[in-house]
């Protein structure tokens, strides 16, 4: 093999170069792999020491171990050099002062979406109502039927939900907490009063609304129950949720299960009523709706309307969230920005 020994020479100042070049581990893998590896030059030539004349084989066949043995001993020497080099980079940026205090675990604190609702739930408490619980996943007779939305009422499409496939075709993820009324209401014979708390869910997704969210439901069934007895408790409720001076206002509305119906909206605490994007420019904030219930829904339930009357109310939890700490957007309170919770 004519020129063998030059090129063996020549193979090792290359590799020797490269090795001496390469500025981190993975440059000088390439450069093994290129010159000494199993697949190198190097190994090449050897591979080719059977094919060579017999006066040549050992000669040709040391030049090239001693060139690998070379190139392995700089690559050795090289490689230690590069970790070491990243050792103390490593070790002067995550220098630790050992006589600075210790940092102990930054103390956990509840939710403001929790902590509202454990605060609404305490004033309807002090006010004698006591709480119920009821599913997640509903029966749609619970969730529309019951309440007076038939299977092709309009009402339906405004809480457009999330349908479980289940072998009789008739389970949503409850889109208010009202369900719990009719169950509490097929339980219980009046007098009644009570609150319904609980997570809904809704295709709904903006500044002002999650598909996701708390709700808190009340109602109350006894003989001569009134307007004025709804309109008395939610304006005591804002009182003791938003302080004194608030105003607050009543405004016609429609929902199938209540009739009269009532949105109550109170003044927008982000911009003082002057207009903003989250009041959508008007200057006041829809807080809750209200209104007495429909005689229809008392004859789902086996309640005589001619005796009993009652008035039902829902808020959603985070948009009180929203007043209360002046949060101009719903969706802060799931990203989880650590930054954003610790405030509360």
């Amino acid at each position: 093999m004519p020129g063998t020994s030059e090129r063996i020479t020549r193979l090792l100042e290359e590799g020797m170069a490269a090795i001496a070049a390469a500025g981190s581990e993975s440059d000088l893998l390439d450069a093994k792999g290129r010159f000494f590896g199993k697949k190198g030059a190097v190994s090449g030539i050897l591979k080719g020491v059977a094919g060579l004349p017999m006066e040549e084989r050992k000669a040709v066949g040391e030049g090239a171990n001693r060139a690998r043995a070379e190139l392995e001993s700089a690559f050795d020497g090289r490689l230690a050099e590069i970790r070491e080099k990243e050792r103390q980079r490593k070790e002067g940026r995550e220098r630790i002062d050992v006589t600075l205090p210790g940092r102990g675990p930054i103390p956990g604190h509840r939710h403001p979406v929790s902590r509202t609702m454990s605060d609404i739930l305490a004033v309807f408490r002090r006010l004698g109502f006591s709480v119920q619980c009821g599913p997640d996943v509903e029966k749609d007779y619970y969730n529309f039927e019951a309440l007076n939305f038939p299977p092709e009422h309009p009402a339906r499409d405004m809480q457009d939900t999330f349908y479980v496939e289940s072998a009789a075709g008739d389970l949503v993820l409850r889109t208010h907490t009202s369900p719990i009324q009719i169950r509490t209401m097929e339980r219980m014979k009046p007098p009644v009063r009570i609150i319904a708390p609980g997570t809904v869910y809704r295709s709904d997704s903006d500044i002002t609304h999650s598909p996701m969210f708390h709700q808190v439901e009340g109602l109350a069934v006894d003989r001569n129950i009134t307007m004025a007895d709804l309109k008395g408790l939610l304006t005591e409720f804002c009182r003791m949720t938003f302080g004194s001076g608030k105003p607050l206002r009543f405004r016609p509305s429609y929902f199938p299960f209540t009739e009269p119906s009532a949105e109550v909206d109170i003044q927008c605490v982000i911009c003082g009523g002057t207009g903003c994007r989250v009041c959508k420019e008007s200057g006041w904030l829809e807080i809750l709706g209200a209104g007495m219930v429909d005689p229809a829904v008392f004859g789902f339930v086996g309640y005589d309307p001619e005796e009993y009357a009652g008035f039902a109310f829902g808020m959603g939890v985070e948009r009180i969230a929203m007043l209360r700490h002046g949060i101009s957007d719903i969706r802060l309170f799931f990203e989880n920005d650590i930054r954003f919770l610790s405030q509360f």
